[in-house]
């Protein structure tokens, strides 16, 4: 190390080449973790009969997102011009930096591996996919999930990314999200809408007078260990989104976006509980883990500019809405298992409109902009193909299997079977 502190500007580039992509590699794999924390947290907020499925769809649809960005998602995504609206369609994800360009230098020299930067890339379009699979939750077939999932992650959202991330004409109009309010868990959550209402609410949730009953989960130590896997993991979805670290500035920049994004998680529950106590009259757990998840979701969008008590109070009014709109598409009769719509869908639109307040280089038309385009786009496409796949093959299980759990309807096991089954 310290002869590369003393060597020549060769030495010195080929330290921070290694050391940004190491940096990023870490972020992507804390990212990875994220898949757990979804899937713990989907399974304690089902009922027992529903958690072999929950966790299959989770790591399958995990492995088909890392398939199909690999395939053409990245390709789609980061291979197009500059401001366009339709990307171009093509394979794989290209070679790698050569050193002799890397040691070149200047302002259009890479800062980390082409590699480091499609690992990153893939666990995000993961995460847009898992927020999907807990507002469909114990009631749609396996299989249809599945198909869905390969359109998702291959096309849908890397067409969006594009816009944004991609260089494509959000970007160009100077729309702000910085790590994925709404590239990503807005967009997953506008996937999952389209899939609710064509699927409709699990059998026995509403009445035929319009009441609502509750179906509480069945572990929630596992939904509150998994809530606190996806805080951990937010600091490499968050920090990891700085790019690079290997000098003072955006080392500075790190260390504010992991304290950010911390104090707007803290805040989110505070908020949720407080409110909780007013409107319940109880500490709702439910409520605070969503709590949890609507501050992270908020400061997702602008996790640098804040000061640390401001992002406290962006994840606070976080945590506010999530409860609201949690209710109010009870009201509405819209059945998410999970809340997953509104976490990722209303809170993820807050932190986009919130990016202003702190941000002087974004402008609310912009946001506007972006939140409409990725909205239209990832709720009309989704309706589509979620249509064509209730046409063709259905997207329900039946009354009884779902009845009797759709564990083993699809996967043909419990996980639980002690609980439900007598000692032979």
């Amino acid at each position: 190390m310290e002869e590369l502190l003393n060597g020549t500007a060769g030495d010195l580039t080929q330290l921070k080449y290694a050391f940004d992509t190491f940096y990023f590699l870490v972020c992507g794999a804390l990212v990875m973790w994220m898949a757990a924390g979804f899937a713990m947290l989907e399974a304690g907020l089902v009922r027992a009969k529903n958690t072999t499925e929950i966790l299959t769809k989770n790591i399958a649809l995990f492995a088909i997102a890392c398939t199909m960005y690999l395939l053409v998602g990245y390709h789609i995504m980061y291979s197009s011009e500059s401001g366009g609206v339709l990307p171009s369609l093509g394979f794989l994800i290209g070679t790698e930096h050569a050193a002799d360009t890397v040691l070149a230098g200047g302002d259009d020299a890479p800062y980390y591996s082409l590699r480091s930067d499609f690992f990153f890339q893939v666990v995000f379009v993961a995460t847009a996919m898992s927020i999907v699979s807990g507002a469909v939750a114990e009631r749609m077939k396996l299989w249809s999930f599945l198909v869905f999932a390969v359109v998702m992650t291959g096309f849908i959202y890397p067409v969006s990314g594009y816009w944004k991330w991609g260089g494509g004409f959000l970007n160009e109009a100077n729309f702000q999200d910085f790590a994925g309010s709404g590239v990503v868990h807005m967009a997953g959550a506008a996937a999952a809408l389209a899939g609710v209402l064509l699927l409709g609410a699990r059998k026995g949730k509403y009445g035929k007078d319009g009441s609502i009953y509750a179906i509480p989960g069945s572990n929630l130590p596992l939904a509150t260990l998994g809530t606190f896997v996806l805080w951990l993991g937010w600091f490499g979805f968050n920090g990891g989104s700085q790019l690079v670290m290997s000098n003072i500035s955006d080392a500075n920049a790190v260390a504010q976006i992991f304290v950010n994004t911390n104090a707007a998680a803290a805040g989110g529950v505070i908020a949720a509980l407080i409110l909780a106590r007013i409107w319940f009259k109880k500490a709702d757990l439910t409520m605070a883990l969503n709590g949890a998840l609507a501050g992270l979701v908020a400061i997702t969008a602008e996790p640098l500019t804040p000061t640390a008590f401001g992002a406290t109070l962006i994840g606070g009014v976080g945590g506010l809405l999530v409860m609201v709109a949690i209710v109010t598409l009870d009201k509405l009769h819209i059945d998410d298992p999970v809340g997953a719509i509104s976490v990722h869908g209303v809170v993820g639109i807050w932190g986009l409109l919130a990016v202003p307040l702190t941000n002087d280089g974004a402008t609310l038309g912009a946001q506007l902009l972006g939140i409409v385009s990725i909205f239209t786009w990832v709720f009309v496409a989704s309706l589509v193909v979620w249509g064509i796949i209730k046409a063709v093959m259905g997207l329900r299980v039946s009354e009884e299997e779902e009845y009797a759990g759709v564990d083993l309807a699809e996967c043909g096991m419990e996980a639980y079977p002690e609980f439900t089954k007598s000692a032979k």
